[in-house]
């Protein structure tokens, strides 16, 4: 995917005559389809290398065909093949988090477009449209649409609305689109490709965008202007930091004795890690990690606490609990960082966004603004003011404890018989790297492993947690794997994902065979939805309907199921591993292999890691006959009334996401 793009050719409907006598108003004559991909293909951004040359904008298309998308967009994608490369999907949903992975892997500076047919291929989007909404990343949405005529209404897979006769299955994607525009002449996309660009390059709106086409309109003929085509450099949009608003910050801040920086997202998409670094090393502020900012600060280093909230360090979370002021840099502030809000109680916010919505949470001190220029900003001003030096002293203390806890849980020595669980395979796994420890990207998605490894993974550079964990979308692992893979094809690729998201999406391993995009998948298998069943448990249910022993079955009971040779099925190599020794002797030959290689392992459903962890709120039903709910709704009314005093250990469901 990193190939270098030769030349755009123009298409033989160019006029050269009309050209050389003005090339102000030269046109070029395509249909709406050709001119989308045109267009696309057009888009160049600056090399990461910093070189100066440049590199397409969009990696490529991820394409399903059928019906509504392969006579138009199809026939233009084959056409203009060369400049932008198609790659065949086998799930839409699925093709679609690929696409999310390659521009969250890529920081969002390069993305990919994705194409569906008019039905089930373009509602088969909504999920990984909110996940890239949820999570501020770029992603370009061509579903095919019915025709704008209606001569041929109703067409295959058309849902018909008797109040609203223009509805189509597109319109399920507008809630979840940051842009969307439905393409009922060709003209429009002189306005529409440059609107959906610029949500697609604006640290402030990013996000999903929805170019719905309808088949006739891909077909049919424009003069478009030449210049549109031109290939141009793209400008990422972010917005600078406003003087009254770093005075408000500077004011609070520079009072704080105590402060603690909560590293978001934002600070990577930002490129703002080495100032991060930088401004806590010089004003003597320790650091916690949200899910998306792990990595922003290498895991070693000093004054780095580790994990922050509900999955978080005990270190961290301490330092959360005692700060007097929350330096949050690009972050969305969701529960599962402030512990449901109960986290920072006694400190003052001030969030650092790009995004203003997301700068008015827990009445902050808001600074909208991109990261890095933010922090450059306040930096300049704070001159010599440092944190107070016991603080600093006892931040890096906690952080140099934690990461001997992480070294003594990622090397325990397993009990003959017992079977492994999360922290046993990942500390395998990351013994096994023959490389430095920066160099693998391990993705996960959802269940227990997000937990786990947001507290017990060594990000050694940023770029190397990749785990999405903003819509906890179960099947996003391997798809998000072979995105990241596709983006970063130097890097080894190792997707940790359960057996129950790996039933549910798992079609993407024969796209990474068919594309040479090689993945190392580690598959726990606990037998169904260890999280969500020792949740129900805290929460006083009685186990039900997650692992398989408490499900519903017919006479043959539950499925024994053969995860690497489904996996071989799929072409790839494969094996199960009885143990932990296994484990690591088994990822020795998925390293050298060529091609995807899974290996599966089977663990521990009902045991965690009880070091760290912050209260979720969780509630729980106000009435049942089951004594077991009652006494946790007991439990829960309690502790939501003492939110404002809450500390570790608080709640039997701390550990359960």
């Amino acid at each position: 995917m990193n190939q270098r793009i030769a030349p755009i050719a123009h298409a033989a409907q160019d006029n050269p005559a009309s050209a050389a006598q003005n090339p102000q108003t030269a046109t070029v004559r395509l249909t709406a389809a050709q001119a989308v991909v045109r267009w696309l293909a057009a888009q160049r951004v600056a090399c990461e290398d910093g070189s100066g040359r440049t590199e397409p904008l969009f990696g490529g298309v991820f394409a399903i065909f059928g019906h509504g998308n392969v006579a138009g967009l199809g026939e233009a994608l084959y056409q203009y093949r060369h400049e932008l490369p198609t790659l065949r999907a086998h799930n839409e949903q699925a093709m679609a988090h690929s696409a999310i992975a390659y521009a969250k892997a890529h920081f969002r500076r390069r993305m990919m477009a994705v194409t569906t047919s008019i039905g089930p291929g373009a509602t088969n989007l909504v999920t990984a449209a909110a996940l890239a909404h949820v999570n501020r990343l770029p992603l370009l949405l061509l579903p095919g649409d019915i025709f704008v005529s209606r001569e041929p209404d109703p067409v295959l897979q058309q849902i018909e609305d008797q109040q609203d006769g223009g509805l189509s299955a597109n319109d399920a994607l507008k809630p979840v689109s940051r842009y969307f525009d439905r393409i009922v002449h060709p003209a429009q996309l002189l306005s529409a490709l440059p609107r959906a660009l610029r949500v697609l390059t604006d640290a402030a709106q990013c996000g999903p965008v929805t170019l719905a086409l309808p088949q006739d309109v891909q077909a049919t003929a424009w003069d478009y202007p030449a210049s549109f085509f031109t290939p141009r450099l793209v400008n990422f949009h972010t917005p600078a930091p406003i003087a009254s608003e770093i005075d408000a910050a500077l004011a609070q801040l520079s009072r704080a004795r105590q402060p603690l920086i909560v590293a978001g997202g934002g600070v990577l998409y930002a490129r703002a890690t080495e100032t991060l670094r930088a401004f806590a090393t010089a004003h003597g502020i320790p650091v916690a990690e949200t899910q998306a900012g792990k990595g922003a600060l290498a895991w070693n280093d000093p004054l780095n606490a580790g994990a922050i909230g509900v999955t978080g360090s005990p270190a961290a979370n301490a330092l959360a609990r005692d700060a007097d002021c929350i330096l949050a840099v690009g972050t969305r502030l969701q529960d599962f960082t402030t512990g449901s809000n109960s986290l920072f109680t006694h400190a003052s916010v001030i969030s650092i966004n790009a995004n203003g919505f997301d700068t008015l949470k827990l009445d902050a001190i808001a600074v909208q603004a991109d990261a890095k220029l933010a922090l450059a900003a306040l930096d300049e001003q704070l001159e010599h003011w440092r944190a107070d030096a016991a603080w600093t002293a006892q931040a890096t203390q906690l952080a140099d404890a934690w990461r001997a806890s992480v070294a003594a849980l990622t090397h325990a020595e397993q009990e003959r018989g017992a079977l492994p669980y999360d922290a046993d395979v990942i500390g395998a796994v990351q013994r096994s790297s023959n490389r430095s420890d920066t160099e693998d990207i391990v993705v996960c998605a959802a269940g227990t492993l997000p937990a786990e490894l947001h507290k017990l993974w060594r990000a050694g550079r940023p770029g190397a947690y990749h785990v999405e964990y903003g819509y906890s979308c179960m099947g996003y692992e391997i798809a998000g794997g072979l995105g990241a893979k596709l983006a970063r094809p130097e890097r080894e690729v190792i997707v940790m994902v359960g057996d129950g998201s790996y039933l549910m999406m798992n079609s993407e391993i024969a796209t990474s065979v068919m594309l040479g995009a090689k993945l190392i998948i580690v598959v726990l298998d606990n037998r169904g939805y260890g999280c969500i069943n020792r949740l129900q448990q805290a929460c006083g249910s009685a186990p039900f309907n997650n692992l398989f022993d408490d499900c519903a079955q017919g006479p043959l009971g539950a499925p024994q199921i053969d995860f690497a040779a489904h996996a071989r099925a799929l072409g790839a190599q494969a094996e199960h591993v009885a143990n932990v020794t296994e484990l690591e002797a088994a990822m020795q030959r998925a390293r050298a292999a060529t091609r995807t290689y899974l290996v599966c392992i089977d663990t521990d459903p009902a045991r965690t890691t009880e070091e760290g962890g912050w209260w979720w709120e969780v509630a729980v039903p106000e009435v049942s006959p089951r004594a077991a709910v009652r006494e946790a709704r007991e439990r829960y009314v309690k502790q939501v009334a003492e939110r404002g005093a809450r500390g570790p250990h608080d709640d039997a469901t701390q550990n359960e996401a």
